[in-house]
């Protein structure tokens, strides 16, 4: 089975300041075990940058760039999206054809956006996708925690399995690639 991890939206304006995800330095350091372990195996690394301008997103901002800590090669691919959902008008089923990718690992930020949105998308699209249980992070929205937030989306994605494709939902130590 060949496998791509994507890595979504770990970008300066959602690791420090006002957006700061929950938890994002364990977060960070445990995408980059993730995307070190992906790496040595061969496997593909999608770098996932959202962009929206007027907003601290802004295409080549500050707050745009990748976040400060997250280990990243020259050889990950990359892509940019305006919409949380990271397969809409963008590349990314270019680069990871179906015939081709039949497992997404998917990590990032944030829970309740873009990593929902592209979970569900490629889980509609027949990949088999593996959420990283405690690699993706939101921030509180007023009525409910980030903690809460991640847990209910954790458990809420792995009853997601269908016919077609299933979402597993692990913590990153258990995600192995061969």
């Amino acid at each position: 089975m060949t496998t791509a991890l994507l890595i979504i939206d770990v970008q300066r304006a959602l690791c420090s300041g006002e957006y700061q995800c929950f938890d994002i330095h364990r977060v960070i350091n445990t995408i980059n075990d993730l995307s070190g372990r992906a790496r040595k195996a061969g496997v593909p690394v999608v770098l996932i940058q959202h962009e929206e301008k007027g907003s601290p997103l802004a295409h080549g901002a500050d707050g745009w760039q990748l976040a400060e800590g997250l280990e990243t090669s020259a050889k990950d691919l990359r892509v940019r999206k305006t919409t949380p959902d990271s397969f809409y008008q963008t590349d990314l089923r270019k680069l990871l054809p179906g015939e081709d990718f039949e497992q997404l690992v998917i990590c990032g930020l944030q829970t309740d956006y873009c990593v929902n949105a592209t979970v569900r998308q490629a889980h509609q699209l027949g990949y088999d996708v593996v959420l990283a249980a405690d690699a993706h992070s939101t921030i509180n929205n007023g009525n409910t925690s980030a903690e809460d937030i991640i847990a209910e989306h954790n458990k809420d994605l792995a009853h997601l399995t269908g016919s077609v494709a299933r979402i597993d939902v692990k913590p990153a130590a258990a995600i192995t690639f061969k």
